[in-house]
């Protein structure tokens, strides 16, 4: 069985990646030239500002976090802006920051390393210009503080500015911005390479095969193949199949079904429920209402299912879900076992969803 998933596993990739081209991380104010651009990127040009409330202050080791976790990635990183180069990173570090950024709410603003309105403390803003033209591509990193006079005093550190600009340094050494700039350049041989090198760790391998499954990058075939049998990295490299359109509903239920790891499984049913509410296809239905109930299924895998099911109302779900309900009402403990309540709400929330639309249907 476990050959047979892994086979379906390369045929749904082979067609999957056929389909789609490396695209995910260009953004549709591009041009065809501005895109070609981003994907050739080689040598790269970091500026940085250290601004403290005595003025601007020494940027210097922000600029060398920024440069070295650059040339991780294999970029030519400068900090002569006389030398030529394809890209200028800027990052901007500031005691109270004063930059709010140009939108509140939508898109990419909504995610957590976005611009923040409401934070006032240390934080770095990093943004890149392509040819002159300053791209809308932001993020922001903060320090754990907002008062920077009030924790250097904690700290019994005299100079409050150098305090803040110290731990924006320790944040940008952990925040994986050079990963986010490959993937919006579009260059996915580069988080390839650094996936298999011995010094990546778990976390950083785990959202670069995120960050791969956002971009649909036909060069990640192999890599993303194997990974599914990396019990480590097999629950991230399904969800990340998850985001890769209906194509991907055979080789999840082939994992769903017969992958004998309970969060591969899960993580499987959740993209299963995702594709069939997106693509309104009925076809994930069958196979979840198979595993809905199977003998020894795990339980968490089963409230997955049961999410699944909701997000695909179909009137074939009414009675394996009822009848799940009932032998769930029939278990009493005391106190409640916290899985069993999860697994009864998720039964509860779908049956209101697929039996609301049976009454239409």
């Amino acid at each position: 069985m476990e050959r047979s998933c892994s086979t379906a596993a390369a045929t749904f990739l082979i067609l999957v990646f056929g389909m789609f081209s490396s695209a995910w991380a260009y953004r549709d104010y591009f041009t065809e030239e501005q895109k070609a651009q981003l994907g050739r990127i080689q040598t790269v040009l970091v500026d940085a500002l250290a601004l403290t409330d005595k003025g601007a202050g020494n940027a210097d080791g922000i600029r060398e976090v920024v440069m070295r976790r650059m040339g991780e990635l294999g970029y030519t990183v400068s900090a002569d802006a006389g030398s030529p180069h394809d890209v200028l990173v800027r990052v901007k570090c500031e005691q109270r920051k004063t930059w709010e950024g140009t939108a509140s709410a939508g898109g990419d603003n909504d995610l957590p390393d976005a611009p923040s309105r409401l934070w006032k403390g240390p934080a770095c803003q990093l943004t890149y210009d392509l040819g002159g033209m300053k791209i809308k591509w932001q993020k922001e990193v903060r320090a754990e503080f907002e008062d920077a006079v009030q924790a250097a005093q904690s700290a019994h550190v005299g100079e409050p500015g150098l305090y803040a600009m110290n731990a924006l340094r320790d944040a940008l050494e952990k925040y994986e911005f050079p990963l986010l700039l490959t993937a919006e350049w579009g260059q996915p041989d580069r988080l390839l390479k650094l996936l298999d090198a011995p010094e990546a760790s778990q976390l950083r391998k785990l959202k670069i095969i995120s960050l791969l499954g956002e971009m649909v990058a036909d060069e990640a075939l192999p890599r993303l193949t194997e990974a599914l049998k990396d019990k480590d990295l097999a629950k991230q490299a399904a969800v990340a199949l998850g985001n890769m359109g209906k194509e991907g509903i055979p080789v999840l239920i082939d994992i769903l079904k017969y992958s004998k790891q309970p969060e591969l499984q899960a993580a499987a049913a959740k993209g299963l429920g995702d594709l069939g509410n997106i693509h309104s296809d009925s076809r994930v239905v069958p196979p979840l209402l198979e595993m809905l109930d199977a003998p020894g299924i795990d339980i968490t895998v089963q409230t997955e299912i049961a999410w699944a099911l909701g997000r695909v109302p179909d009137r074939r779900s009414v009675e394996p879900l009822f009848a799940l309900d009932r032998k769930l009402q029939k278990i009493r403990k005391d106190p409640p076992d916290p899985q069993i309540r999860k697994l009864k709400e998720a039964v509860f929330w779908s049956i209101k969803q697929v039996y609301t639309e049976d009454q239409y249907s």
